[in-house]
């Protein structure tokens, strides 16, 4: 089997993937960015393996061989599925390999913005505090979780987890299905009106689908509380970035913490780039899911997947 991966550095290059060539002749290029590149590097594949690059009849057309995509990753909205079902290529994506490391990061943006831990790190650093004459400072004020509500939309795996998480702070945790078809029933299912009207914190974990694209927009924000804080590590489209500056702007909602933007790497044309109070917006660089661990296993995800496929026994197949 001729293997190619397209973007192997997103997996990060201190992660080893070497055990890819117990399953074929692999050829590995740590970044693809134009769709003639994808052309090209694919031509005479068997087995591929992506992150973003986008597979659909323009770039597939001159692969004749092709059998299967292995996502480096869970999203596979890159994947134009019906063009795949055409072709009889299977795609396959890896499940939960990051699930404890977004759900950390939820509460690290979560609890930063709550505690105003930028403010406070950068007023003991910057001298003013050795300058003042009392032992503390509490200003700006900041609160506890406990007894707050957290609102999820997503209680998938890693939704849930990050509900286990909240209940242990003491928050009483209610959530939102957007395809109605959840079967939790550990937490109070309610509807999107009331989620955002009673949420202190709002968290959100669903994939990126017509659904949810969007879904977090001028209406929305509106309808939540101002001391609110909105936590993002789904998809970047799903929240308005444009709508989300003017309400942080305006006092809308009091922060706001995210780890996708609607477009990657942050644009300067981004109005949330020009937001540099961290009390209201912290960004980190779409890194919710790359700790070690979960990178390690997404590379043995992708391996197994493969290897699996090789078998006759597929698995993770997300176009049965």
């Amino acid at each position: 089997m001729n293997i190619v991966s397209l973007e192997r550095n997103t997996a990060g290059t201190d992660i080893s993937v070497d055990c890819w060539n117990e399953l074929g002749n692999v050829t590995i290029y740590g970044n693809t960015v134009t769709e003639e590149e994808i052309r090209e590097r694919v031509k005479d594949a068997d087995i591929i393996i992506i992150n973003k690059s986008p597979m659909n009849e323009r770039t597939l057309k001159d692969a004749p061989n092709v059998k299967l995509i292995c996502e480096l990753a869970t999203g596979y909205d890159n994947c134009d599925l019906a063009y795949c079902n055409l072709r009889g290529i299977k795609v396959c994506n890896v499940r939960d390999y990051s699930t404890d490391m977004v759900a950390q990061h939820t509460f690290t943006l979560a609890l930063a913005l709550s505690q105003k831990l930028m403010h406070y790190d950068n007023y003991v650093k910057s001298g003013e505090y050795s300058a003042q004459s009392g032992f503390s400072s509490f200003y700006p004020a900041f609160y506890e979780l406990t007894g707050k509500t957290w609102g999820i939309v997503g209680m998938g795996n890693i939704g849930k987890k990050v509900a286990k998480i909240a209940t242990a702070f003491g928050c009483k945790v209610i959530f939102h299905s957007i395809t109605g078809n959840s079967n939790c029933t550990e937490y109070p299912q309610v509807d999107f009106e009331t989620l955002l009207a009673e949420s202190d914190v709002l968290s959100l974990h669903c994939p990126l689908s017509d659904l949810s694209r969007n879904l977090i927009d001028k209406k929305a924000l509106k309808k939540m509380k101002k001391s609110a804080i909105l936590i993002n590590v789904a998809r970047g489209p799903v929240v308005n970035n444009t709508d989300l500056y003017e309400a942080l702007i305006n006092g809308e909602i009091q922060a706001a913490g995210l780890d996708v933007l609607e477009k990657e790497p942050l644009e300067l044309s981004n109005p949330l780039s020009k937001l540099k109070d961290s009390n209201k917006l912290i960004i980190t660089p779409h890194l919710a899911w790359a700790s070690v661990e979960a990178r390690t296993r997404c590379v043995q995800g992708v391996y197994e997947n493969i290897k699996a496929f090789l078998a006759g026994e597929p698995r993770n197949v997300v176009n049965p």
